[in-house]
């Protein structure tokens, strides 16, 4: 089979292969190696590659599926972690010059889990700088969107969506505090989940709001997402806050089936600074919905439009009580944007902390309610991508409003799951991915993964290749800082 039909394949299509021997680890992690080498010059999305690592446990996990060995559907294939959580051996940088050189003595959680599962680990993936920066000062240089180079992949999972949507890798993991594995989800045009709060554990994952913060899974396709959350979930003795909450077959949900399911669709908010044709993709989606037996209801989320104001004192006040050393010995080696982040966090009192927190109670009941008429909510995931350059610019002060509606911290501040997966693209040019997002009951991620398979199985947006297209331009000038910081191949 040719490199180009094997990175273009689902994970779930390559396990087939892998398990019946027809195809080998070693040509699949060839492949993807391949694909790095031939279009991540231009994407930016690793800041390491694990080639001879990689290599070396492709051979290893040959052997052991043809000696009957076969440890389940991840068992050869590649995967590709955000570069905040760590990797034992293996630099984990956080996207910041601080840490450029940490080499972490211990194994995260979801990498032992996907590691024991027979995955190979290819590569660490690009993020803004401890997840809370911009692309103004990114040391290790800009990561950009697949479908056109001069737009953003958005964050701060920028890798992660950048990375599986060009098919350099077909399973990636980002993490989560207030959109960004939803938003690189609906940048790049890829599935992105971010889970219930304490479905995935966090050990190993280096914090930005430890009350906000979820890791999950980013994939082309819903089966993808299903096997890969399936490994990852569950509870965990390193980490207090990971649910002993039972974890079900995933597969069993996709069955393509939504007769009777309930899908709520906001009437007021959530649309509300949506563009024109995302607005019109995401009705067009709840249609094909509807006409595969879906009953749509009316619903509203009271007091939403105080969830981003309430997670931006949360996140940072909570990022300057993690960051509080460095900040006091060290605060000039941040980049700008995220030393004032920082900063600002400090300024906020206990009362106001204390207040967020309540506000996050009264989201929790307000949706314990809706989800009393409703299986799943369905909203806009957020407008398409936008040009790095305009992004690079952008006002850093996360307490002003977003030109369109915050569609995510709703997720984060409530802790229920919600997955992105593409609706449909712009006219352009340049011709943009858009994307829509389901919120679903706590612990529910089946439903979630039901019908957001039973969408993906009536459309073709997941089946889409990225032109890379576009000259980069808006780019030339965010190059890393000096070679110490460039992509390191291990």
């Amino acid at each position: 089979m040719a490199d180009s039909e094997i990175v273009f394949r689902s994970a779930s299509d390559l396990a087939a292969l892998l398990k019946t021997r027809k195809l080998s680890p070693v040509e699949v992690v060839r492949a993807y190696l391949d694909r790095i080498d031939a279009v991540d010059p231009r994407v930016g999305a690793f800041i390491t590659v694990t080639r001879e690592r990689a290599l070396a446990q492709a051979e290893q996990a040959e052997r052991q599926i043809g000696a009957g060995r076969y440890r389940g559907p991840l068992h050869g294939l590649p995967y590709a972690t955000k570069d905040m959580i760590a990797t034992k051996g293996i630099r984990t940088t956080n996207g910041s010059k601080i840490t450029s050189d940490w080499i972490p003595a211990y194994e995260s959680t979801i990498t032992a889990r996907l590691n024991d599962a027979g995955a190979i680990l290819i590569g660490k993936l690009h993020l803004v700088e401890f997840a809370m920066g911009t692309h103004l000062h990114a040391p290790f240089g800009l990561a950009r969107n697949p479908w056109h180079l001069d737009y953003s992949p958005s964050g701060s999972s920028s890798g992660s969506g950048a990375a599986v949507a060009a098919r350099m890798t077909p399973l990636a993991i980002g993490t989560d505090s207030g959109g960004s594995i939803r938003k690189p989800a609906n940048s790049c045009g890829i599935v992105g989940l971010k889970p219930t709060y304490g479905r995935v554990s966090r050990f190993g994952v280096t914090a930005l709001s430890w009350t906000l913060d979820h890791a999950g899974p980013m994939t082309n396709t819903v089966a993808d997402n299903a096997i890969l959350l399936q490994t990852i979930a569950g509870a965990d003795p390193h980490d207090a806050t990971a649910a002993a909450e039972p974890v079900p077959d995933y597969t069993k949900a996709l069955t393509g089936n939504v007769k009777g399911l309930r899908i709520g669709v906001p009437t007021a908010y959530f649309f509300d600074g949506i563009d024109t044709e995302t607005a019109a993709a995401v009705h067009r989606a709840l249609a094909t919905l509807k006409e595969r037996g879906a009953v749509l209801v009316d619903v509203s989320v009271r007091n939403i439009e105080l969830a981003g104001p309430a997670a931006a004192i949360i996140r940072l006040s909570e990022a300057a009580s993690f960051h509080e050393k460095r900040l006091n010995e060290q605060a000039e080696t941040f980049e700008p944007r995220v030393r004032q982040n920082l900063e600002a966090g400090t300024f906020y009192s206990a009362v106001d902390y204390i207040k967020a927190l309540r506000l996050r109670t009264v989201l929790m009941e307000e949706m314990r309610r809706v989800f009393g008429v409703c299986d799943v909510m369905a909203v806009p995931a957020s407008n398409p991508a936008p040009r790095l350059d305009a992004e690079a610019t952008r006002s850093g002060s996360t307490s002003k409003p977003p030109p369109a509606p915050d569609t995510f911290d709703l997720g984060n501040m409530t802790g229920i799951p919600a997955i992105v997966q593409p609706c449909g693209f712009t006219t352009g040019p340049p011709v943009l991915p858009v994307g829509i997002q389901f919120y679903g009951k706590p612990f529910d991620e089946a439903t979630l993964f039901r019908v957001s398979h039973a969408y993906e199985s009536a459309t073709d947006w997941h089946t889409r290749r990225p032109p890379l297209a576009g000259t980069a331009a808006a780019a030339k000038t965010y190059v890393p800082e000096s070679a110490a910081f460039r992509r390191m191949n291990i």
